[in-house]
């Protein structure tokens, strides 16, 4: 997209045209019919049309090439000029996208300002559009625990694949960060990266933001599919796309093509589908809510990210590579987590997940003391339910529970959270806690407190058999 492609049946035009042109600078290419016309643009699109409404000789005039041009190369911009102007041509011509419309005989001097801005429109979008593209949410992974190096695993298999991927697991967990792991990774990585958020968008708008629009007073205006092309297309919380929508999306995925709304030609794209959801697909398939053609052409891969609680030994890291964020894109302390914060972060229940460590991070930086170590009092609404005085607050539960019921029921619950915190490390469990290793064994034993392997951890958890008994 470098040179200027001229059409036009009048050989004199095209020509004169042509070397006004060079003269400031441009390349350009000629043609005078328009299968002359198509083959340039086939064979490299140019980085401006200008171009004849009526062309003798030929099977299309300068509106079908138009159509042809915007379905195909939407980024081309195109200025129409006919010695047989009117209002209604030129409305038509600029619905149906073109730049400007210029009536023979032309102004040379106003042609060029024509050119160059409709240069310019175009430099400036493709620039927007790249901006646009760029990973606001960051690609990298970080982490150390099973789980982790599990998801990582699973992950590094759908790289360099083409199949689609369903990535589940719950809200914050990092299903977005993943996909664009995967994306970075892949051979599409210098392509777009499009997010589309399914529950963010209204249901009657749905289809127009997906294929976009034309034969408005703008023209042609592309959607998320046709910005993702040649590239990934990321469907967002998918279980929440309306059930209209998802019958189109599926012919999508048949034939990588769709119309666009007010539109009639087909729009070609090339696109890579990841889609994530924290619901249960089978469970809204069978409410009749999603699907089930659907489900099986998007979970081609399925892969589960697991949950912050299922990954605690990660905390640290990811605590401190926010710090290191906010630092960089706040100016916030760069401040360390002393160990009674890790622990105590380790033990709190995430609801939110990764994205609520993230915010609690930033929420202690900015209304901290000082640049010191992180201490566990800073932690929002700890110390006031935990502690009194020093003393220990009990739970209304266990308050009122005989002494030997409620001291077993705070031994099952600590060395629960602390087999956890530690990723189902039983010796890192017992060093922390203070008992030799087979002390720890047989009190998890007499506490009916198993350990299992889950999502490539072990996970601790108490045996219901054995609690039953």
């Amino acid at each position: 997209m470098s040179d200027i492609l001229i059409v036009d049946d009048e050989r004199d035009i095209r020509e004169l045209i042509s070397d006004i042109l060079e003269d400031e600078g441009f390349a350009t290419r000629l043609a005078g019919n328009s299968d002359d016309a198509m083959a340039a643009i086939s064979t490299e699109p140019p980085a401006l049309m200008i171009l004849d409404i009526w062309l003798k000789d030929s099977d299309m005039d300068g509106i079908d090439i138009l159509k042809a041009t915007k379905r195909d190369y939407p980024d081309v911009p195109v200025v129409i000029i006919s010695g047989h102007g009117n209002v209604e041509i030129a409305v038509a011509a600029i619905k149906q996208g073109a730049y400007d419309f210029i009536e023979k005989p032309f102004n040379i001097d106003q042609l060029l300002v024509v050119i160059r801005r409709a240069m310019e429109t175009s430099r400036l979008r493709q620039e927007n559009q790249t901006l646009k593209r760029r990973d606001v949410t960051s690609a990298e992974m970080l982490g150390q625990s099973g789980a982790f190096r599990a998801l990582i695993g699973q992950l590094d298999k759908v790289t360099k694949s083409n199949g689609r991927v369903m990535l589940t697991g719950p809200a914050g967990a990092g299903k977005e960060v993943a996909a664009r792991y995967i994306h970075a990774n892949s051979n599409r990585a210098n392509a777009p990266f499009v997010t589309i958020n399914c529950a963010g968008v209204e249901p009657d708008r749905m289809e127009e933001v997906l294929f976009g629009r034309e034969g408005s007073e703008r023209g042609i205006e592309p959607g998320l599919l046709e910005q993702a092309n040649g590239g990934v297309a990321y469907f967002d919380e998918v279980a929440d796309m309306p059930l209209g929508t998802q019958s189109k999306i599926l012919r999508v995925l048949v034939d990588q093509q769709f119309t666009r709304v007010g539109g009639s030609d087909k729009v070609r794209v090339d696109l890579r589908v990841i889609s994530s959801t924290n619901k249960n697909l089978e469970a809204a398939i069978e409410a009749e809510t999603f699907r089930q053609e659907l489900f099986h052409r998007l979970n081609v891969v399925p892969i589960a990210v697991p949950s912050l609680e299922e990954r605690r030994e990660d905390i640290p890291l990811l605590a401190e590579h926010f710090i290191s964020e906010f630092n960089a894109s706040q100016g916030l302390p760069q401040r360390e987590l002393s160990e009674d914060a890790i622990a105590l972060m380790q033990t709190m229940v995430w609801p939110g997940n990764v994205r609520q460590l993230k915010n609690l991070v930033e929420r202690v930086l900015i209304l901290g003391d000082g640049t010191g170590p992180i201490e566990a009092r800073e932690l929002p609404g700890e110390e006031p339910n935990g502690e009194e005085d020093g003393r220990v607050v009990l739970s209304s539960a266990l308050a009122t529970l005989p002494l030997r019921e409620a001291r077993e029921a705070f031994e099952r619950e600590y060395l629960l959270t602390q087999i956890n915190r530690f990723g189902g490390n039983i010796s890192r469990t017992a060093n922390f806690v203070g008992m030799e290793r087979s002390a720890l064994h047989r009190k998890l034993k007499s506490l009916g407190v198993v350990t299992s392997a889950k999502s490539g951890v072990r996970v601790a958890h108490v045996d219901e058999e054995a609690e039953a008994e």
